[in-house]
């Protein structure tokens, strides 16, 4: 404690202690994003003298950052080219009858696949597959949609490609002089993590997943049964005769969408606020029921029969329009905006119908509900516009909209041109960010990726966190605080055993990762247990391995990890069913990781 003290008191450690902690507190409290905090807190350190430019921002230009950014591009050009269809249909085929089955499946299927390409591009991909199967077999998506996302996890720690914080620990842990990962580095300890995690999973499955409902009960369906999708006429005497949509007070005044409008034979589709409307023309409304009784009440419109049959699709409306639900996945831009603000109409051609957040559903004031990562949006639009979404990096549409997979001429060479990229750094022929700069180029230049859908694969969040976030242990390492805390750490573990000590450390991360960035977090931890673990006389990289496995075992709450918020909302969970299931596997992760971690160092 005295020492610690000694060093707070130093003017570099003391802004660089009030700088960590205004971060964690940003960080936990999330007032504004993780990169934003990040580069908020570069910032503090270069403007206070902790750091000169070029130890602040040499994250932005490291290898680790480049190698994120090609294997974003990769695993584009793998989804993009349909080299990853044979996995789509596996895991859709109606062969699996049980979610038991799946979780099993997907254990050890997509496991493997994340210990290679991104976790989020992969669950991504997955969610419509998985619901497709939930459907035909009206099984709860509660049952497999966070198995697929702890299988993502589990496989993520496989080898250093898997994860972005891997690279990133592997960055840091060099800075300080402890040595990189190599490209197999932990795979020991990874491959005995899928393993007993994937067990657990599957045996925990029928008692800590709830059944929040079959995929029957979803928005549409919600929907349609409430009656808030209405067919109306404009009768003779109502004030929109002869007003456009724009000037009438029908959606100045209500919460009223207007969806299509039927002029006798003609259908006209958004955009229809300039269209002057006429006596008889039928609209379909987007309404609640109140204002739908009021506009009743003054003879603005009536109801008009609307076509009831045993033929009638769910999911259409009418002629081309098509309903979907979308999510709003893990860095979207979408987030922290309203949809009057953004102009989602506009923007996509579609039409937000409700919003589902977690199990709770909003119908109303839809324009100013102001909208976050994971939510679930039903919308309508034409085919086409529906289709465009599907290359959109701020949405995730959860349905198939074609029976069949698409087939690419290109498939056997984007994955061909991944395998090398994963092989020539594996037998030492080139190094790794040579190795994925040079694939991501192959898959431009071959057309397995163009050139647009490259600069949109890349996450620019995920950049800004990573190369920001360096500055962190540069500041921790040279104000002398690491050393200070690790003392301090030192003392309360003294007379431990190495294998409790590591424990205490897996866990410390895993709950730290919970309330925030589990980037944050490796960046923040490594440099104060690299020192710990020269003072318990233990290899630097034994602690670091704890560390990183600790920051990505996220299974306890929907915002740990990116892949958790990306299920949340389309398997309908509430948030203590995330812990529910996750809390016997960080048990068994707690006990496991010291233990493997201990057997690879000889400890």
């Amino acid at each position: 404690m005295n020492v610690l003290l000694q060093a707070s008191l130093q003017p570099g450690a003391l802004i660089t202690l009030a700088v960590l902690v205004l971060s964690v507190v940003l960080f936990v409290w999330g007032v504004i994003a993780p990169e934003v905090t990040g580069l908020l807190a570069v910032g503090l350190l270069m403007a206070t003298g902790v750091l000169k430019p070029g130890e602040a921002l040499a994250g932005f230009g490291s290898p680790a950052l480049l190698t994120v950014m090609a294997l974003f591009a990769l695993s584009a050009g793998l989804f993009r080219s349909g080299a990853l269809d044979r996995l789509r249909g596996l895991i859709g085929s109606d062969a699996v009858r049980s979610p038991k089955r799946m979780i099993v499946l997907l254990s050890a299927v997509v496991g493997p696949v994340s210990a290679f390409v991104p976790n989020t591009p992969i669950v991504a991909s997955l969610l419509p597959v998985v619901e497709g199967w939930c459907q035909r077999r009206r099984i709860s998506p509660s049952k497999v949609l966070l198995p697929l996302s702890f299988a993502t996890v589990l496989g993520g720690t496989m080898t250093l490609l898997g994860s972005s914080v891997n690279l990133l620990a592997s960055e840091v842990s060099e800075k300080l002089g402890y040595g990189a990962f190599g490209l197999f580095s932990f795979t020991g300890i990874g491959i005995g993590v899928w393993l007993v995690g994937s067990l657990v999973m599957a045996l925990l499955s029928d008692r800590f997943l709830p059944d929040r409902g079959s995929n029957d009960d979803d928005l549409v369906s919600n929907l349609a049964a409430s009656g808030y999708l209405t067919e109306v006429m404009i009768p003779a005497g109502s004030e929109l005769v002869g007003q456009s949509l724009h000037n009438s007070r029908l959606q100045r005044r209500f919460d009223v969408d207007v969806l299509e409008l039927h002029r006798g034979p003609e259908r006209f589709t958004p955009p229809l606020a300039d269209r002057p409307l006429r006596e008889g023309d039928r609209l379909l409304l987007r309404c609640t029921r109140a204002d739908l009784l009021r506009l009743q009440q003054e003879h603005t419109i009536v109801l008009a029969p609307t076509p009831e049959g045993p033929n009638e699709n769910a999911d259409t409306v009418a002629g081309s329009q098509r309903m979907v639900e979308v999510l709003l996945p893990s860095g979207s831009s979408l987030a922290g905006g309203c949809l009057r603000d953004l102009r989602f109409r506009q923007r996509y051609n579609a039409t937000v119908l409700a919003l589902r957040r977690g199990n709770a559903v909003l119908r109303e004031r839809l324009g100013k509900a102001m909208l976050r990562e994971g939510d679930v949006l039903l919308i309508q639009g034409p085919k086409d516009a529906i289709r465009g979404l599907q290359a959109n990096n701020d949405l995730v549409v959860l349905e198939q909209l074609e029976d069949d997979l698409p087939t690419v001429s290109r498939k056997r060479l984007a994955l061909a041109i991944a395998v090398l990229a994963i092989l020539l750094p594996g037998f030492g022929l080139l190094p790794l960010v040579a190795s994925v700069l040079l694939a991501t180029v192959a898959m431009v230049a071959t057309g397995c990726l163009r050139s647009g859908e490259l600069q949109r694969s890349i996450r620019l969040d995920v950049i800004l966190l990573l190369g920001s976030l360096g500055s962190f242990s540069v500041a921790l390492e040279k104000t002398g605080l690491a050393e200070a805390m690790a003392k301090g750490l030192l003392g309360g573990l003294h007379g431990w055993p190495i294998y409790w000590a590591l424990a205490a450390v897996f866990l410390f991360t895993t709950l730290l990762t919970e309330v925030m960035s589990n980037a944050a977090t490796v960046a923040m931890v490594i440099p104060i247990v690299g020192k710990l673990a020269i003072g318990l006389g233990v290899a630097p990289m034994a602690m670091i391995f704890t560390v990183l496995f600790g920051a990505s075992q996220s299974f306890l709450s929907p915002v740990g990890y990116q892949t958790n918020l990306m299920v949340f909302g389309p398997g309908r969970y509430r948030f203590l069913d995330v812990a529910r299931y996750g809390l016997p596997l960080t048990v068994v992760m707690t006990l496991l990781v010291p233990l493997l971690v201990c057997r690879q160092f000889g400890l």
